[in-house]
Parts: C-alpha cells; sequence; structure tokens
C-alpha cells in the first residue's frame, strides 16, 4: 500500500468527433491506475483509438452507491482512478455525484480534465443570451410531469438549456411550443461534431415544423435551448416605492415585502429588500 492517496481525475472525453480529446485528457488515462466509466463498451472503443489499455470499472446510476466504497478504497490505497462517462464531462446529467461527494467527504483530492460539453458548445453557436442560463437537463419521461415542469419554467428571463433524447424529442417540443409558446425564440442542436451536426430554428414553431416533416430531424442527442421572457420594467417613482415598503412593513415579513414590491415594480427583489431593510432599521430607531 502506498503512504500517499492517489487521485481521482474527472477526464472530460469528445462527445463525437474523436479529434477533441485534450492533449491532458489522453496523459491522465494514460497514467492512471484505472478507468471507471458509464459503460465500458463505450469507452473501450475511445481507449483503443487512443493506443491506450487500461482496466475498465462500471460505474453508472444502476450500481454507482454499491461501488463507492471499493473504488475510493483503492484510491486511498495509493491507486490513481480516471472517471468518464459516455460522452463529454462526467456529472453533467451523468453518474458520478455520489463517488466525487464521497471522495471529497474523505479528504481525496479530485482534479477536474476539462474538455468538451455539448451543454456549452450549443450555447456558443445558439446566438441566444449566454449571460445567464439555467440547465434543466432532461425533462421527466411522463407527459404531464414534463409539462409541469415546464409550466414552473414559462415566467425565467434567463436563457433556458434542456437535453433531449431521440424518443421524445418530438413530444418535448410539441409540449414547449404550446406551454413556452411558438415564437419564443429557440435553437436545437442535433448530434454535435458528429457526421449529422444539426443547428436549426429560431423559434419553437420553427423547430416543430423542421421535425415534424424530416424524420432524420428526430434522431440522435439533442441540445434545445430556448430563450427567457423579457424582464418587464415598470416606471416607477422612488418615494413612492419607499412609501409602499413602509406601509407593508407594517402588515408583512421583510421577505414578503421585497417578493411584492418587487412584483409591482419590476425592480430586482434583491434590490427591494435592501431598500426596506434600510428602511425598517430607520422605522426602528425613531
Amino acid at each position: 500500500m502506498s503512504s500517499h492517496p492517489g487521485i481521482l481525475y474527472v477526464v472530460a472525453t469528445p462527445i463525437g468527433n474523436l479529434g477533441d480529446i485534450t492533449v491532458r485528457a489522453q496523459q491522465i488515462l494514460s497514467s492512471v491506475d484505472f478507468v471507471a466509466a458509464e459503460d465500458t463498451r463505450r469507452t473501450l472503443p475511445l481507449l483503443n483509438h487512443l493506443g491506450i489499455s487500461k482496466p475498465l470499472v462500471a460505474l453508472h446510476e444502476h450500481n454507482e452507491r454499491q461501488r463507492i466504497e471499493s473504488l475510493l478504497d483503492r484510491i486511498v490505497a495509493g491507486e490513481n482512478m480516471a472517471l468518464v462517462s459516455d460522452a463529454g464531462t462526467p456529472l453533467i446529467s451523468d453518474p458520478g455525484y455520489h463517488l466525487v461527494r464521497q471522495a471529497r467527504q474523505r479528504g481525496i483530492m479530485v482534479s477536474p480534465i476539462p474538455g468538451v460539453s455539448a451543454l456549452v458548445a450549443a450555447l456558443s453557436v445558439s446566438g441566444l443570451p449566454t449571460d445567464h442560463f439555467r440547465f434543466e437537463g432532461f425533462l421527466p419521461h411522463k407527459r404531464n410531469a414534463r409539462r409541469a415542469c415546464l409550466q414552473a419554467l414559462v415566467k425565467e428571463s434567463v436563457t433556458l438549456v434542456f437535453y433531449e433524447s431521440s424518443h421524445r424529442i418530438l413530444a418535448a417540443v410539441e409540449d414547449m411550443c404550446e406551454i413556452l409558446g411558438n415564437d419564443r425564440e429557440a435553437i436545437l442542436a442535433r448530434e454535435l461534431t458528429k457526421v449529422y451536426e444539426t443547428v436549426l430554428g429560431y423559434n419553437l414553431q420553427e423547430i416543430l415544423t423542421a421535425l415534424q416533416n424530416d424524420s432524420n430531424q428526430s434522431r440522435g442527442e439533442f441540445v434545445v435551448i430556448v430563450k427567457g421572457v423579457e424582464a418587464k420594467v415598470v416606471n416607477h417613482d422612488a418615494a413612492e416605492t419607499d412609501r409602499l415598503i413602509a406601509l407593508l412593513l407594517a402588515e408583512m415579513p421583510l421577505k414578503s415585502v421585497s417578493r411584492v414590491v418587487s412584483q409591482y415594480t419590476g425592480l430586482a427583489k434583491n434590490d427591494i429588500y435592501q431598500k426596506a431593510l434600510h428602511i425598517q432599521k430607520e422605522n426602528e430607531s425613531e
């Protein structure tokens, strides 16, 4: 047993084009003692392509909790391990969360080996705002649950990012059209970095029409990016806002005042909270 614990490397791998593997990822995969893969049948061809031969351990959503302790014990004993998913950056809608969390809790060094992510790749070519976005991952499989999730996002002002599979892409976009609105700006990125890479649509209706008119567009792996709603800014008088805050503070808690006044004026809730806190302190000092 080594006197020094090993390292858990979280290694990003290509999402399609094998040329996207980084030099550092290759070096790490070549140097570790073993590789934990979401699906060894997907990882083995990549390692073969790179000329790397390493012991593979399957680590997926069905066995992750059962295998964590044995894997971490090996790292504590001095072995270095690489964690990879089927494609892209591990833990982004992929297994590995429990492993990494417990590794950190046990004081094991966890080192990221960055690279391709379908999420970032799609955002970079979307033409939609990327300064603030909300990653939703995969929507629920069942229709009612999926629609409920979309309904909860109707008023979100940030860019929304979803992953979707070929089995549900058409149904998901149909629900998006109905709930978020046909004319909501959006793009669909399909098979990024692969032979049939496609980025299409300017709104949800155009995406739906393309899917309905060409069954080939429903094949592959998808990222759907939807623009958030425009934040409404209401003209307001600062003095009137202060008076409203003062009146409401006499009737409800500070957080409730912040929420109500923010909804009424269109001002940021945190700004209202700070203003209300100041008014509250002034009232208490009188």
